[in-house]
């Protein structure tokens, strides 16, 4: 089928369409909040302040640019996703948060969430003052009242709650993961600007550059497009069963491991982590003796390309490797199979079955989230050998990251509901 046949048997099915077009008004809601600042903003410091921390522009990608305009959503989903790493971190801490989430079933995953909506709250404000604070000291935003400064953060937290809430109602009602859409809806929104930029800062100069940028651009889509669909089969076979005068099961078929089963969650937890210690250390920084210093230090090294590029490669292999084995659950998997009758040809079911498929798991995973972080690190390798690149080539390559993957996995879900409802006809 084609690309234009399967839009238009998409649109076709009303429960689809439906979804399709409550995931745009939601688009359109989170950037037109995007598009509303904070009182006193001083244009042409923000844009100097932004090219001196280049940091920043990794923020900026998580809020779709409402950063640099300081609207009302500047922090984007930062501390939600945050607080949601924090909590995955403790369940291996906790054992009693880590049965909440595992053996709780339903309601147990709902209280777990819950919990992270909670932390939320507190990170928001923490991250609100810093950020308002820095953007004061550097003369970004005027000199505010102590009631204007708290009237402005919690406007600024309660536009991270709201995105929070949109970003869940995304994953309810719509199709997608919530928070990965917002992301891709807020790189998405900045390319005709970007592309606008380009064009009117055109020099023949700069040619090596766009055509080091544009290669780049397709390596990174092809290597995630192979990491992401990358696929390890196990063969599977179902028990004959006889019910009255009909005979079921008996068939073979196979289980498919996804090399990198994280999708793009491990990126945009690893950019959350990078974005947070030096926004603190930003902050800080003013300060008289050893904590000045220290936070100067932290500040220094989180600007170093080497140190940067080093510590994103080995947090984007952790947590792929960590989400991965939060979220994939082989007991409940070998459960399933053999409530159907199924079996993997060799392998006891049960217990069996399920350190079987974990002992598989634990061998390919290294290999999705060793290229995964390779990918991720493209970009910085190509900045520092060719010395032509940008740092928004960092960026730009981050960003594009993150687009490829979001888009396979909306339509790969979208395949997933399209498939499902030919079944139903059958």
């Amino acid at each position: 089928m084609n690309w234009y046949q399967t839009l238009i048997q998409i649109f076709k099915i009303r429960d689809l369409r439906n979804k399709i077009l409550f995931v745009l008004g939601v688009f359109a809601i989170f950037r037109i909040m995007a598009n509303i600042p904070i009182p006193g903003v001083d244009t042409e410091s923000l844009r100097n302040f932004f090219n001196q921390f280049q940091i920043l522009g990794l923020m900026n990608i998580f809020t779709g640019g409402a950063l640099e305009r300081l609207s009302i959503v500047m922090l984007g989903l930062g501390p939600y996703i945050i607080s949601t790493v924090i909590l995955q971190l403790l369940t291996m801490i906790f054992p009693q948060l880590e049965e909440i989430y595992r053996e709780g079933g339903e309601e147990g995953r709902q209280r777990f969430e819950q919990y992270g909506r909670i932390l939320t709250v507190p990170l928001a404000i923490l991250q609100a003052f810093g950020m308002l604070t820095l953007f004061s000291r550097q003369g970004v935003i005027g000199e505010m009242s102590s009631l204007s400064k708290i009237s402005a953060i919690l406007t600024v937290t309660a536009g991270s709650l709201f995105l929070m809430w949109l970003g869940e109602l995304i994953s309810e009602k719509g199709i997608g993961n919530g928070v990965s859409l917002l992301i891709f809806a807020g790189i998405i929104a900045d390319f005709p600007r970007n592309i606008g930029q380009m064009i009117a800062t055109y020099n023949p100069s700069m040619i090596p550059s766009y055509l080091i940028f544009f290669a780049m651009a397709l390596l990174i889509i092809a290597g995630v497009t192979l990491v992401n669909e990358a696929r390890r089969n196990i063969s599977v076979s179902y028990a004959k069963r006889v019910r009255g005068s009909r005979v079921y099961g008996g068939v073979s078929t196979y289980l498919p491991l996804s090399v990198n089963p994280a999708g793009v969650m491990p990126i945009i937890f690893a950019l959350s982590i990078l974005t947070f210690p030096p926004m603190i250390a930003n902050f800080l920084s003013g300060s008289q003796g050893f904590l000045g210093r220290a936070m100067k230090e932290i500040s220094d090294a989180f600007n170093n390309q080497l140190f940067h590029g080093i510590l994103y490669f080995i947090l984007v292999f952790v947590f792929t490797y960590f989400y991965t084995m939060i979220t994939f659950e082989p007991k409940s998997i070998s459960e399933n199979l053999q409530k159907m009758g199924g079996f993997i040809p060799g392998i006891r079911p049960g217990d069996s079955t399920a350190k079987f498929l974990s002992y598989v798991l634990n061998r390919i995973l290294p290999i999705g989230a060793f290229f995964l972080g390779f990918i991720a690190l493209m970009p910085t390798i190509i900045q520092a050998t060719t010395k032509v690149a940008t740092f928004s080539f960092l960026v730009g390559g981050t960003a594009l990251l993150i687009l490829v993957s979001v888009v396979l996995e909306t339509m790969r879900e979208i395949q997933a509901q399209l498939e499902m409802r030919e079944y139903e006809k059958f």
